[in-house]
């Protein structure tokens, strides 16, 4: 039977149920991943950052959007992740529903392009594949094959090419207060 949830925009107060999530779901080492290596000093896109309430209002699930830029002077992009739905709740559709929110809401929002680094199985059926990523690299180590792409208008990865680097909105001391 499916559980009830609701994808809302994340709230500052979110932020320790988030963490808390991401650590049961992906464990400790999930910052030491090159994704995070981008996120890290950041805020996600404006507007992309969400997550999954159950019916008493806990967050269940996560998935955020971070800006970035594809090689030297290449096109902006953004990065999602990371996606987590609290472990026991897995293939309740929590993550699903938090994909195709998230990749509409990019939409909606004017962006070009999504990458991320996962699972080809998982994440074709959004739409994402590693067909306009052979170009492209991570800063740091990950697996070639998983990283994925989503162009959200045609032709946004045409020629893009280089390591992909953070951009957007820096953290700031006062958002830690």
């Amino acid at each position: 039977m499916a559980r009830a949830f609701a994808i809302v925009a994340e709230a500052a107060g979110d932020i320790e149920a988030r963490e808390a999530l991401l650590d049961r779901a992906m464990g400790p080492k999930r910052r030491k991943k090159s994704s995070e290596k981008l996120r890290r000093g950041r805020r996600p896109s404006e507007g992309l950052a969400f997550v999954a309430r159950d019916p008493s209002g806990a967050v269940v699930g996560t998935v955020r959007l971070w800006d970035v830029t594809l090689g030297e002077n290449g096109p902006a992009a953004l990065l999602l992740g990371p996606l987590a739905v609290e472990p026991g709740l897995k293939s309740g559709g929590i993550g699903s529903a938090l994909m195709r929110h998230a990749v509409a809401e990019a939409a909606r929002l004017g962006h070009d392009a999504i990458l991320l680094v996962g699972d080809a199985p998982y994440y074709g059926r959004f739409g994402f594949s590693a067909g306009r990523t052979g170009s492209l690299a991570m800063p740091g180590p990950y697996e070639r094959h998983r990283l994925l792409a989503l162009e959200l208008k045609e032709g946004a990865l045409d020629g893009a090419k280089g390591t992909i680097k953070a951009a957007g909105r820096k953290v700031k001391a006062l958002d830690f207060v």
